[in-house]
């Protein structure tokens, strides 16, 4: 069974290519344009790894982190943050909230799918 990705990003050209690369890859995807329906859909759907952007409506991806990270039932999920949020203040405050990883969107490509590559493994190659 293929692994499941939650993708919580409100550019949808971002979703739009993250998508289709992770499905290409093997992966679920499955996505949300805000942070209270992303925590919702997580919530829902337990996915094996989350990418979280920072700057969301109705609710910053900092706190979905931290009601994810905190909660028993969900906090074993990975979450990469995925921000245009490149200060080193943005990264630690990422890293306290609970989020494994911190990567900048002007380098998503590389780093974004090693880290995936970390947490999860493709089921096809």
């Amino acid at each position: 069974m293929a692994k499941k990705i939650l993708i919580v990003e409100d550019y949808v050209n971002i979703v739009e290519i993250l998508k289709m690369r992770l499905e290409s890859m093997g992966f679920d995807v499955v996505c949300a344009t805000d942070g209270q329906s992303g925590l919702t859909l997580a919530r829902k759907e337990m996915p094996d790894l989350i990418i979280l952007d920072v700057l969301l409506p109705k609710m910053n991806g900092y706190k979905v982190c931290r009601l994810l990270k905190f909660d028993v039932k969900y906090k074993s999920i990975p979450i990469i943050m995925l921000t245009s949020r490149e200060t080193k203040r943005h990264e630690q405050l990422g890293l306290e909230t609970g989020a494994d990883a911190y990567v900048f969107k002007s380098d998503q490509t590389g780093a974004l799918l090693k880290l995936i590559n970390k947490y999860l493994k493709p089921v096809v190659s």
